[in-house]
């Protein structure tokens, strides 16, 4: 899963505390910046699993339907192909095919 490539979460990004010194950042801006972050993150938390959720329950949806379809439908043979081409031949070319 990709949550679990992530490094960081919303919550340790907004407890991350820097140090300061007599020439760093303007602490105020730095905290609006993290809360922007923060809130990408947990947007784009929230994304990923909807959509892991949603994956899943097609995934689901697919061997179900898969798993109903009448086994004589899904096996068609070379025997089948042959007979239906014939046909198709018939129809298109006629007699002109057989003269």
């Amino acid at each position: 899963m990709i949550t679990d490539k992530i490094n960081l979460t919303a919550t340790q990004i907004l407890e991350k505390e820097f140090k300061t010194s007599m020439k760093g950042y303007k602490q105020e801006e730095v905290d609006k910046f993290l809360d922007l972050i923060i809130k990408d993150y947990e947007t784009f938390t929230q994304e990923i699993e909807e959509l892991q959720a949603e994956n899943l329950r097609l995934k689901r949806q697919l061997e179900d339907s898969y798993k109903k379809q009448p086994q004589a439908q899904t096996g068609t043979t070379n025997f089948d192909i042959l007979k239906r081409l014939s046909n198709l031949e018939k129809h298109v070319f006629g007699s002109k095919l057989y003269d």
